[in-house]
């Protein structure tokens, strides 16, 4: 055969290793830490309100960039919660995800050639986002236990080719919490060379112990220059539902607006009628969901340092990052298999998360988005393992 028929972008990544553990713990029946979703239900009033949407026919399509509704929930929430005020007709976009709302942003502000900064260990989207768009990403890494960026390693990464630099916090997969001094250095950079911002904040509800999430677009006048990207799937337990969003300055969104419609052309109709369900539930269901989920971190926290793996309690999202190294001659792929496989307990390996893999060869990542019951079988089968 002549012609090579993959493109040269798609032979540059692979498919999402997460995706993929999930189908090698179905296949050894092992409990699946992997993948970040959660294994409980979901509030019943969102399943009403899907059900109700569907019997009453909201099941064509919608505007393609959302449905007026949702996109005005969607404003009420972040002014009230965020601190964002963004005009629901002109500068939002309700998306198939996050993902999506993540693609077709880079697709609407990237050029070929230009350059994007990721922090390191980053969630495993942002690469192929990268590559596919165009862009050639420069990578800082965030180091020891609070994973922090070094200033001028940041700086260095920046240059006049930088169209944009991403920003996902509360982390994945490290469970950091970006602090406003370390938003304001970012937020100066962008200004000093007229840089977008593109933050990923899906687990901007999952905060722990007094922290705070803050929105890099609230900082000095970064709203002109930034694109907060988030969704329902992580704070109402729906990530099937696939609805998410991008909000973003007019001339951005109308890029993200372009990119949108012939991507997906729209995200389903009767889940974001759910969805202004979701955004509009009272203050108290987000108490108690991080009330829940602080109880599902420390439980899996203890089980992992209790088998010896080094690790430290996230401030945020719902993933615990764990080192095993020097403990077992096995890289990190095959330490994750051996998990699946003898203890029945699947994660991830650490290098899905870094460009430069070497950096993962000693990490795996677990989730405790899971049920109690959950949780407890598969810290019952940690506690049979040990490093």
């Amino acid at each position: 055969m002549g012609k090579n028929r993959l493109s040269e972008r798609v032979n540059c990544f692979t498919e999402s290793v997460i995706r993929d553990m999930t189908r090698v713990a179905l296949r050894y029946g092992a409990i699946n830490l992997a993948q970040g979703f959660p294994d409980f239900e979901a509030p019943m009033e969102l399943k009403e309100a899907a059900s109700k949407a569907v019997f009453d026919d909201y099941n064509q399509y919608t505007i393609t960039w959302g449905l007026p509704e949702l996109r005005e929930a969607i404003s009420e929430k972040v002014k009230k919660y965020n601190g964002i005020e963004c005009d629901p007709e002109s500068e939002i976009t309700v998306t198939c995800g996050t993902t999506e709302a993540m693609m077709a942003t880079m697709l609407a502000i990237i050029n070929p050639g230009d350059e994007v900064v990721v922090f390191e260990p980053f969630y495993e989207n942002y690469g192929p986002d990268a590559i596919v768009s165009g862009a050639k990403p420069r990578y800082v890494a965030l180091k020891g236990e609070k994973f922090e960026f070094d200033e001028e390693e940041l700086k260095n990464a920046i240059s006049d080719r930088t169209k944009a630099i991403i920003v996902n916090t509360p982390h994945n997969p490290t469970g950091k919490v970006f602090k406003k001094h370390e938003l304001k250095l970012i937020a100066d950079l962008c200004e000093d060379y007229d840089v977008i911002a593109v933050t990923d904040e899906v687990y901007e509800h999952l905060i722990y112990d007094g922290k705070k999430h803050i929105s890099i677009a609230t900082i000095g006048n970064m709203a002109e220059r930034t694109v907060t990207i988030s969704g329902v799937s992580k704070t109402y337990s729906v990530t099937g539902w696939r609805i998410g969003y991008a909000i973003a300055p007019k001339d951005i969104t109308l890029g993200i607006r372009r990119a949108h419609d012939f991507l997906t052309v729209g995200a389903p109709a009767p889940l974001q009628k759910a969805s202004v369900t979701a955004l509009q539930l009272p203050e108290s269901y987000y108490r108690e969901l991080v009330e829940i989920y602080d109880r599902k971190r420390r439980m899996l926290y203890e089980a992992l340092k209790n088998s010896n793996f080094d690790c430290h309690l996230p401030e945020g999202a719902y993933y615990i990052l764990a080192d095993f190294g020097g403990k077992m001659e096995m890289d990190d792929l095959e330490f994750s298999l051996y998990l699946t496989r003898e203890v029945g307990v699947a994660p991830v390996p650490g290098s899905a998360f870094y460009h430069t893999r070497e950096l993962g060869r000693t990490k795996v990542r677990f989730t405790f988005s899971k049920k109690d019951e959950t949780l407890e079988e598969a810290t019952r089968r940690l506690r049979q393992f040990s490093l």
